[in-house]
């Protein structure tokens, strides 16, 4: 009997089922869409349910009130000391330096050699003029002894009184031949003597303007020589300071060393100005014993400086801000009891604060400090110091009371470090 196969089935695994009861995604596919959409929309809800930001905190401030002071600044010249008398000294004759024996620094006294130009030329103009003087001394001889013979035949009546006469005219002129000798010889001799350049007085080379082997002519600076005795201090002044400087003021003078003060007495200023620098020179004398050495930088301040000082209005430092390309300050406003920006044109410094060119008039009340933290038309409190009990501090008022400017204060007097909450 043929033999019967039956076919292999193959079982598939069931799939587990969830307990009855149990939440199937399978099973219902359309809540976990209203799931999601329910997480999407808390969250939308709580990012647009931002805190709303504490408001601006009220801030105190201190103020002070613009008014015109004194400008204390005090003009200053700085200033080189010099010897009262410094000579420039030269050949006055030209010709080749073949030594120089001075440097720089060295100190020299009247009479010391200072260089010396090549002498041999004039030595032999020396020479010539001697040569001339003895022939003239001859000739002048010569006619003396003529005019004796001549005179003794003229007492015997052996010649005229014109021969006579004419011998006499023959001396003369041998005389007057034999001087002008003479004193060329001696020009000549001085003129050798000037090839050694010799100091006048007792100093200090301050400067070397010629160097061995150079040719200079006749008056050419070699050596420059700062002469013992008084000293000066030479400073410019400008044109617009001019006027505050003149012949007899006297001065302080302070040495950039720290040597002290020392008094002094305006001796020269300039009648012109310096074609390049545009300023006077001016030049004080030092009265002291024992004046401050030679090239020392030294500053001198007119006494008296600051009587007719003009008025200005000045502030701290710590009023100013910047805004944009423009220095501004916060002006109170005691109405509203709110601050607004005020542009301000600095003109320059004096001391600690600034002096305020334009912006502002006399009575205004600017915030002192703190000036960063505000912002226009911001209400401020007004900080006023009162007398401190036991455990209290200073208080603030409010922004209606506006702060009390001492009568006749100056804005310096009155300007105040602001604080800041």
């Amino acid at each position: 009997m043929p033999l019967l196969v039956q076919p292999r089935t193959s079982r598939r695994p069931r799939p587990l089922q969830p307990p009855r009861g149990a939440f199937s995604w399978r099973r219902a596919p359309g809540r976990q869409w209203v799931v999601i959409a329910s997480v999407a929309a808390t969250l939308a809800l709580g990012a647009c349910s931002r805190k709303e930001p504490p408001p601006e905190p009220v801030r105190s401030v201190k103020l002070l009130t613009v008014g015109t002071s004194t400008l204390h600044t005090r003009a200053e010249y700085a200033g080189e000391v010099r010897a009262r008398i410094e000579s420039r000294l030269g050949f006055r004759v030209a010709g080749k330096i073949v030594q120089r024996q001075a440097e720089l620094g060295q100190r020299v006294q009247a009479g010391q050699v200072l260089a010396q130009i090549d002498p041999r030329d004039y030595q032999l103009s020396a020479d010539a003029a001697r040569a001339q003087v003895a022939s003239a001394q001859t000739q002048r001889d010569l006619a003396a002894a003529d005019y004796q013979r001549f005179s003794a035949l003229k007492a015997q009546n052996f010649i005229s009184g014109a021969e006579l006469d004419r011998r006499s005219a023959t001396l003369k002129a041998a005389e007057a031949s034999l001087e002008q000798a003479r004193a060329q010889a001696a020009s000549q001799s001085n003129q050798t003597q000037y090839t050694r350049l010799v100091a006048d007085a007792a100093g200090v080379v301050t400067g070397i303007d010629a160097e061995p082997g150079q040719v200079v002519a006749a008056g050419t600076p070699v050596v420059r020589i700062a002469q013992d005795g008084p000293r000066d201090v030479v400073f410019s002044v400008p044109e617009d300071r001019l006027a505050r400087i003149r012949p007899g003021q006297t001065v302080t003078v302070r040495t950039w060393t720290g040597g002290g003060v020392l008094p002094g007495r305006v001796r020269e200023v300039a009648a012109s100005a310096d074609p390049v620098t545009r300023t006077f020179l001016a030049k004080v004398a030092i009265e002291s014993d024992t004046p401050p050495p030679l090239g020392a930088t030294a500053y001198v301040t007119p006494d008296g400086a600051a009587q007719g000082a003009p008025q200005a209005i000045k502030l701290p430092t710590s009023a100013l801000r910047q805004e944009g390309s423009q220095t501004a300050v916060w002006v109170y406003e005691p109405g509203s009891g709110t601050v607004r920006s005020q542009a301000v044109q600095i003109a320059s410094a004096d001391g600690n604060e600034v002096v305020v060119g334009s912006g502002l008039a006399p009575g205004m009340q600017v915030v002192s400090a703190g000036v960063h933290v505000l912002s226009p038309g911001q209400k401020v409190l007004v900080y006023q110091p009162r007398a401190s009990r036991s455990g209290e501090g200073p208080a603030a008022t409010p922004a209606s009371a506006p702060a009390p400017a001492a009568s006749g204060a100056s804005p310096a007097a009155s300007a105040a470090s602001a604080t800041a909450r």
